[in-house]
């Protein structure tokens, strides 16, 4: 990141100090104005920093949770900042896998991930999985492709016309529905475990001090 610095302007000297006095009043409002401005470059400058430690990584590390009915949303890698933890084993790579992955990053699939959706399909060929490819058919787009569409693009018999088509609507219906991990904890409780657990994340990345340990409602330590 770069850091804007200002190179001070010299005093006004060759007029007569009435105007050498207005003009270095002048010089010193602007220099001041111009100081403000680069102090918000400079955060701004931060704070894209910041942004781009903190929110970077694939959408798959993106987890929609219900906690006892109530939604929330996370990083699995903040979920799994102790890696031994039951929490951090519940979203372990293979475990994450059969809680909908795949469900939730279907509009970003590439031709390629198509083509091995297609070819995972029992019953149709290789050479109709490379026709999605050859036409770089991406997984927003394969969303949209109705019998017209399939047509389209060169698939032509019936039968693998229909294949498809009932599993372009199951991959639909699994985005539509966008999975949700179930917690069953209390929400008050889970939202200070999660708070934690993402200051502590911020705090490896040394964009924040170590954090303390949680502080619980009295009436909340039980559940806690």
């Amino acid at each position: 990141a770069q850091v804007t610095i200002l190179v001070k302007t010299q005093k006004a000297s060759s007029f007569t100090n009435d105007i050498n006095n207005a003009l270095n009043v002048k010089i010193q409002t602007i220099e001041a104005a111009e100081q403000k401005i680069c102090d918000l470059e400079n955060r701004l400058d931060a704070e894209e920093k910041f942004i781009d430690l903190y929110a970077s990584g694939e959408a798959k590390d993106v987890v929609m949770l219900n906690v006892s009915g109530t939604v929330m949303a996370t990083k699995r890698s903040t979920l799994m900042v102790f890696e031994e933890s039951a929490l951090a084993r519940q979203f372990d790579d293979s475990k994450w896998t059969e809680q909908g992955y795949v469900s939730q990053r279907v509009k970003e699939w590439t031709p390629d991930d198509v083509f091995f959706w297609a070819q995972s399909i029992e019953d149709v060929s290789d050479e109709i999985a490379t026709i999605f490819v050859q036409n770089q058919i991406t997984g927003n787009e394969l969303l949209a492709l109705e019998m017209e569409g399939l047509k389209m693009i060169g698939i032509k018999r019936a039968g693998t016309l229909c294949l498809l088509l009932k599993e372009i609507k199951k991959l639909e219906k699994l985005w539509q529905s966008r999975t949700f991990t179930l917690i069953e904890h209390s929400p008050y409780c889970f939202g200070k475990i999660l708070d934690y657990l993402r200051l502590k994340q911020l705090h490896s990345q040394n964009l924040a001090v170590e954090p303390d340990l949680p502080v619980v409602d009295e009436s909340e330590r039980r559940r806690f």
